[in-house]
């Protein structure tokens, strides 16, 4: 299919610009080839619904992006949990190289996708990791092993804080990129929360650009070890969710 290039870049330029977020002339071409990238294989792979290249800069990119608007370290070891086509990890890779990205997913063929991309935009930052949330929750080498834990993966709330907090170092973050109903889940969470030993530490609202949505990113904290029985076995927390 055709896709317009300038009019992604333009589109991306404007809403960091917006945001007050840098973006220079390389990574605004690495996040350009990235897109093509993806439009390339996408019939194949089915790996994301939205390719039309406006739409692709905010939907994708920005929402992604919209992570920087936080007050976070300068060096960071991160895990992208459910990545799919590779957000928001692969934007957030060239946007911060300092940062060490693990990519999660239960599906190997995204994950070829998403290596193949990686070495051709020559990001040395990031990593692939096949293998369901709730089986790395309970591997030593990767439980409570990442100072920060992101999701924009489909899941209500409370599943996303079972699969995602035993990832998280005591004193580290799990962040969920939310839309719509984000306050109606957080009060629904409330159980998962006391169980898992995380906190909320800030409910960050933004609107994207272009009127494209609004979003929350739901901060939280891990305030103790997580008890060893979370995650669950693969399945049970999102057939039976902490409620």
């Amino acid at each position: 299919m055709s896709f317009d290039l300038s009019v992604f870049e333009t589109t991306l330029r404007d809403g960091l610009k917006a945001w007050n977020l840098p973006c220079d002339a390389k990574t605004l071409a690495a996040m350009g080839q990235f897109s093509l990238e993806i439009i390339e294989v996408n019939q194949g792979l089915n790996l994301t619904r939205i390719v039309e290249p406006t739409e692709m800069a905010v939907k994708n990119f920005l929402d992604s992006l919209s992570l920087l608007l936080l007050q976070l370290p300068t060096e960071l070891n991160v895990l992208d949990v459910g990545t799919g086509a590779g957000f928001p990890g692969i934007p957030l890779a060239i946007s911060r190289p300092q940062w060490s990205i693990v990519l999660l997913d239960s599906l190997r063929k995204r994950l070829n996708f998403l290596d193949e991309a990686s070495q051709k935009l020559g990001l040395t930052n990031v990593a692939t990791l096949h293998a369901r949330a709730e089986d790395v929750g309970q591997d030593a080498k990767h439980r409570e092993s990442y100072d920060l834990v992101v999701s924009r993966a489909v899941a209500n709330l409370p599943v996303l804080l079972e699969l995602c907090s035993p990832l998280v170092k005591v004193g580290g973050r799990f962040i969920a990129f939310k839309s719509g109903e984000a306050r109606q889940e957080l009060t629904a969470s409330q159980v998962a929360l006391e169980k898992l030993n995380m906190e909320l530490e800030q409910a960050f609202d933004l609107e994207l650009p272009l009127s494209m949505g609004e979003r929350t990113l739901l901060v939280f904290r891990k305030i103790r070890a997580t008890p060893s029985v979370y995650p669950r076995r693969a399945g049970l927390p999102s057939k039976r969710p902490l409620l």
